[in-house]
Protein backbone atom coordinates (compact mmCIF):
# COMPACT_ATOMS: atom_id res chain seq x y z
CA UNK A 1 0.00 0.00 0.00
CA UNK A 2 1.38 3.37 -1.06
CA UNK A 3 1.61 5.89 1.75
CA UNK A 4 2.60 9.53 1.61
CA UNK A 5 3.40 11.29 4.87
CA UNK A 6 3.96 15.02 4.78
CA UNK A 7 5.87 17.30 7.11
CA UNK A 8 6.85 20.94 7.20
CA UNK A 9 4.61 23.89 6.64
CA UNK A 10 3.42 26.37 9.24
CA UNK A 11 3.23 30.12 9.58
CA UNK A 12 5.62 32.47 7.80
CA UNK A 13 5.71 36.16 6.99
CA UNK A 14 5.33 37.32 3.43
CA UNK A 15 8.67 37.12 1.69
CA UNK A 16 9.79 34.23 3.84
CA UNK A 17 10.53 30.61 3.00
CA UNK A 18 9.27 27.18 3.94
CA UNK A 19 10.12 23.67 2.89
CA UNK A 20 7.58 20.89 2.65
CA UNK A 21 8.62 17.26 2.75
CA UNK A 22 6.84 14.11 1.72
CA UNK A 23 7.97 10.61 2.62
CA UNK A 24 6.76 7.84 0.33
CA UNK A 25 6.54 4.16 1.10
CA UNK A 26 4.94 1.02 -0.23
CA UNK A 27 6.57 0.70 -3.65
CA UNK A 28 9.68 1.58 -5.68
CA UNK A 29 9.63 5.34 -5.27
CA UNK A 30 12.04 6.22 -8.05
CA UNK A 31 9.80 4.85 -10.83
CA UNK A 32 6.96 7.33 -10.38
CA UNK A 33 6.20 11.00 -10.82
CA UNK A 34 5.45 13.08 -7.76
CA UNK A 35 3.44 16.25 -7.42
CA UNK A 36 2.33 19.00 -5.11
CA UNK A 37 -1.12 20.57 -5.15
CA UNK A 38 -2.75 23.11 -2.89
CA UNK A 39 -6.23 24.10 -1.88
CA UNK A 40 -7.20 27.40 -0.31
CA UNK A 41 -10.50 27.89 1.53
CA UNK A 42 -13.38 28.20 -0.92
CA UNK A 43 -11.20 27.36 -3.89
CA UNK A 44 -10.57 24.28 -5.95
CA UNK A 45 -7.44 22.22 -5.58
CA UNK A 46 -4.77 23.52 -7.93
CA UNK A 47 -1.53 22.26 -9.37
CA UNK A 48 1.68 23.62 -7.88
CA UNK A 49 4.57 21.52 -9.13
CA UNK A 50 5.50 18.08 -10.39
CA UNK A 51 8.66 16.07 -10.92
CA UNK A 52 9.08 13.04 -13.14
CA UNK A 53 11.04 9.93 -12.36
CA UNK A 54 13.80 11.40 -14.54
CA UNK A 55 13.72 14.63 -12.53
CA UNK A 56 12.12 16.80 -15.19
CA UNK A 57 9.92 19.40 -13.53
CA UNK A 58 6.86 21.52 -14.19
CA UNK A 59 5.38 24.43 -12.27
CA UNK A 60 2.25 26.48 -12.10
CA UNK A 61 2.85 29.96 -13.50
CA UNK A 62 1.96 31.46 -10.14
CA UNK A 63 4.91 29.79 -8.39
CA UNK A 64 7.48 29.60 -11.17
CA UNK A 65 10.77 31.12 -10.08
CA UNK A 66 9.82 30.99 -6.40
CA UNK A 67 9.13 27.32 -5.69
CA UNK A 68 11.39 24.36 -6.38
CA UNK A 69 10.37 20.72 -6.38
CA UNK A 70 13.03 18.07 -5.87
CA UNK A 71 13.29 14.41 -5.01
CA UNK A 72 15.77 12.17 -3.26
CA UNK A 73 15.19 8.66 -4.54
CA UNK A 74 17.63 7.15 -2.06
CA UNK A 75 15.49 8.48 0.80
CA UNK A 76 12.09 8.09 -0.89
CA UNK A 77 11.48 11.79 -0.33
CA UNK A 78 10.07 14.66 -2.36
CA UNK A 79 10.42 18.28 -1.32
CA UNK A 80 8.86 21.60 -2.13
CA UNK A 81 11.08 24.57 -1.36
CA UNK A 82 8.95 27.70 -1.24
CA UNK A 83 10.66 31.08 -1.34
CA UNK A 84 9.35 34.64 -1.53
CA UNK A 85 6.04 33.48 -0.15
CA UNK A 86 2.98 35.62 -0.71
CA UNK A 87 -0.31 35.72 1.20
CA UNK A 88 -2.00 34.14 -1.82
CA UNK A 89 0.22 31.07 -1.38
CA UNK A 90 -1.61 30.24 1.85
CA UNK A 91 -3.39 26.91 1.50
CA UNK A 92 -3.32 23.29 2.47
CA UNK A 93 -0.61 21.62 0.43
CA UNK A 94 -0.84 18.00 -0.70
CA UNK A 95 1.82 15.61 -1.88
CA UNK A 96 0.66 13.13 -4.49
CA UNK A 97 1.75 10.34 -6.81
CA UNK A 98 0.07 8.33 -9.58
CA UNK A 99 -0.75 4.65 -9.43
CA UNK A 100 0.61 4.02 -12.90
CA UNK A 101 3.97 4.68 -14.43
CA UNK A 102 4.24 7.87 -16.51
CA UNK A 103 7.25 9.10 -18.44
CA UNK A 104 6.94 12.78 -17.60
CA UNK A 105 5.70 15.10 -14.94
CA UNK A 106 1.95 15.48 -14.49
CA UNK A 107 -0.18 18.60 -14.22
CA UNK A 108 -3.72 17.28 -13.82
CA UNK A 109 -4.94 16.11 -10.43
CA UNK A 110 -6.86 13.37 -12.23
CA UNK A 111 -3.56 11.75 -13.17
CA UNK A 112 -2.81 11.17 -9.49
CA UNK A 113 -4.12 8.47 -7.21
CA UNK A 114 -2.40 8.62 -3.86
CA UNK A 115 -2.45 11.71 -1.66
CA UNK A 116 -0.74 12.81 1.51
CA UNK A 117 -2.60 14.04 4.55
CA UNK A 118 -2.13 17.71 3.73
CA UNK A 119 -0.03 20.41 5.37
CA UNK A 120 -1.20 23.89 6.26
CA UNK A 121 0.83 26.83 4.98
CA UNK A 122 -0.11 30.24 6.34
CA UNK A 123 1.47 33.44 5.05
CA UNK A 124 0.99 36.64 7.01
CA UNK A 125 1.16 39.99 5.26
Amino acid sequence: QVQLVQSGGGLVQAGGSLRLSCAASGRTFSNYAMGWFRQAPGKEREFVASISWLHSTGYADSVKGRFTISRDNAKNMVYLQMNSLKPEDAAIYYCTTPARYRTGWLRSQYEYDYWGQGTQVTVSS
